[in-house]
């Protein structure tokens, strides 16, 4: 006699292959969107303002745990597309729901010398008007954390009075003279440089300060001497484009770094410098009437500030759209921090040399 007369026959439906296959995808984006969003991500870089320290064609990770994940501001995205589709190049979001800005704890804080990730700022501004983390993504290294003062100096940073490091690899340009004779290009594949000739004795060389004294070396070089911006040139491309301000990118400051809690006094001098962050980035309505302020529709001449902001320069210094003309990255705008190089295409490079093998798995210092 069958005791078991009583149960159900249980017999599981076996899933077709296009469900099993359906399944299998959602998995795999739930997976690498978690992974993506709080872990880890991989960036390309695609212009050269970073050179040497990192090369166009260099595919990096990024940490987001070293700063602490931030969570979504914009949740309603397609999948693994930034803020444009690709081939049609229609939006990959709607902005039609907004979260309000969150980090989860992490492992620390940005860090002067990092090499970090973020959003650009100036994505903010009409046509593109982007929300945060949708904005273009940039990578560059951190000269400024909250509160310091900067300064440059003949291309000399100085952070609170102090000369800040150089980074190893960091560039600029020099002006180099020569009695007429032409460089031997092979002698200059062993140099890290990028020539470019003005005249016919007169070249305009972008190089690593370690490289100069075998540029000097040569026994046709006359002079050698650093591309140096005039002290006291107002250039109106470079931050905050008043002419209050007589700087340009090698001539720059002294600027304070606004921090958390930090109050200023508006004035006309500080307004150029900072009314940007109070409108844009902290969302509040300033208003400039005759000598008087008003910070959403309350006459004041106090604010305090609700962020930390950072100052941010790429290595080819240069070569580089960075702080120097679009002043502070505002905290909600960092992404993560650049951690190691896991693959470097060179595309100018020949078929067996496309890959830069001796960048692989290396180190972002």
């Amino acid at each position: 006699m069958n005791w078991k007369f009583w149960k159900k026959n249980k017999t599981k439906k076996k899933k077709s292959a296009g469900r099993e296959w359906l399944d299998a995808i959602v998995f795999a984006v739930i997976a690498a969107t978690i992974i993506r969003g709080l872990f880890i991500e991989a960036y390309t870089i695609p212009t050269g303002s970073m050179e040497r320290t990192l090369l166009v064609g260099d595919f990096l990770f990024v940490s987001k745990m070293s700063y602490g994940a931030r969570t979504p501001i914009t949740p309603v995205a397609f999948p693994f597309a930034h803020h444009t589709m690709p081939i049609i190049n229609t939006k990959a979001y709607w902005d039609g729901i907004q979260l309000p800005y969150y980090r989860l704890p992490g492992f620390g804080k940005v860090q002067r010398y990092d090499v970090v990730v973020f959003n650009y700022p100036m994505d903010a501004d009409p046509p593109l008007s982007r929300p945060v983390d949708k904005r273009e993504n940039y990578i560059k290294r951190c000269m400024g954390v909250p509160g310091d003062t900067l300064k440059i100096v003949d291309a000399q940073v100085f952070i609170n009075g102090k000369p800040a490091d150089l980074p190893k690899m960091s560039q600029t340009q020099y002006y180099v003279k020569t009695d007429g004779t032409d460089f031997n290009p092979k002698a200059l594949e062993d140099i890290k440089a990028d020539v470019e000739r003005v005249t016919t004795d007169e070249y305009v060389i972008t190089m690593p300060k370690g490289e100069v004294n075998k540029i000097k070396a040569f026994s046709n070089v006359k002079n050698v001497a650093p591309v140096i911006a005039q002290k006291n040139t107002f250039e109106q491309q470079v931050f905050p484009s008043d002419p209050h301000y007589k700087w340009n990118q090698d001539n720059f400051g002294p600027l304070i770094i606004p921090k958390k809690g930090w109050t200023i006094t508006l004035d006309s001098l500080t307004y150029p410098l900072y009314h940007r962050a109070i409108e844009v980035y902290e969302g509040n309505k300033l208003e400039v009437k005759g000598n008087d302020f008003y910070i959403n529709g309350q006459k004041t001449n106090k604010y305090t500030f609700k962020m930390d902001y950072y100052w941010m320069m790429g290595d080819n210094r240069h070569n580089s759209l960075d702080s120097r003309y679009w002043g502070f990255v505002p905290e909600d705008h960092i992404e993560g921090k650049a951690l190691f190089i896991w693959m470097s295409w060179n595309e100018n490079g020949t078929f067996f040399d496309k890959i830069r093998w001796n960048r692989l798995f290396t180190g972002i210092h």
